[in-house]
């Protein structure tokens, strides 16, 4: 790893911590490697070799079963995936891939332990990492159980506009087949629970979303800060 590469790392919260002996034992080995978009990373069955930090662009993390696949989560930067398989030394749960070029540290899940051991910062920091992976996942199985699939698309748009800089200017990042997987839902509902969101001042125009009447969307959405909140 380049030199820059290596200071950039060390300033995500998992790591900056750590002590320098250790953080150099922990790197023994691993790669950071740039992706082309649509590049499977992971395979759900496999050993967990490495700990993923997604560090540049974009990672679905899918599962399958009977011939059939779903969206999981779609993965940003900074974080990890797939540390609860490393910290087990255990199978892969999800498969993951790239919806855009992507920038991953890969750091062999054998130094993630051996490291883990003696270095108590360390272990603290992958803990809390853990905690809020598992609230991510408290969070989406809230929503699933509890809410239709036209309040589901509700929110996920009111919570994209939050993260935009143009309030009720949307760009969709995720393709309609992705975006339906991710919400629970086929995309021939996806599109009929757009069309119902018309209704509360929803427009479409392909990737571009207007939300022409925020107030009639949040009596409709009902946000609740216990899913909604990106806090812990």
């Amino acid at each position: 790893m380049r030199s820059e590469d290596i200071r950039a790392v060390k300033e995500i919260s998992i790591f900056s911590t750590m002590s320098e002996k250790h953080f150099e034992a922990l790197l023994r080995l691993a790669y950071l490697q740039s992706f082309p978009k649509q590049l499977q990373l992971v395979t759900e069955g496999d050993p967990a070799d490495f700990l993923h930090v997604l560090l540049e662009g974009t990672v679905e993390l899918f599962g399958s079963s009977n011939g059939r696949e779903t969206t999981m989560f779609i993965n940003r930067p900074v974080c990890t995936f797939n540390l609860s398989a490393v910290m087990e030394d255990a199978v892969y749960l999800m498969s993951a891939r790239t919806l855009e070029s992507a920038k991953v540290l890969m750091v062999p899940a054998e130094n993630v332990r051996k490291v883990m051991d003696v270095d108590s910062a360390f272990a603290n920091a992958m803990v809390t990492e853990l905690a809020t992976r598992y609230r991510v996942v408290i969070r989406a199985l809230k929503e699933q159980k509890l809410r239709n699939g036209v309040e589901r698309l509700a929110n996920y748009l009111l919570r994209a506009n939050r993260n935009t800089e143009s309030s009720g200017q949307i760009v969709l990042t995720e393709d309609r087949r992705t975006l339906a997987a991710l919400l629970g839902m086929t995309p021939e509902y996806l599109s009929r629970a757009f069309g119902k969101l018309k209704e509360y001042g929803v427009e479409v125009h392909g990737n571009n979303i207007c939300l022409m009447n925020l107030d009639d969307l949040h009596h409709l959405a009902k946000p609740d800060q216990r899913i909604d909140s990106s806090g812990l």
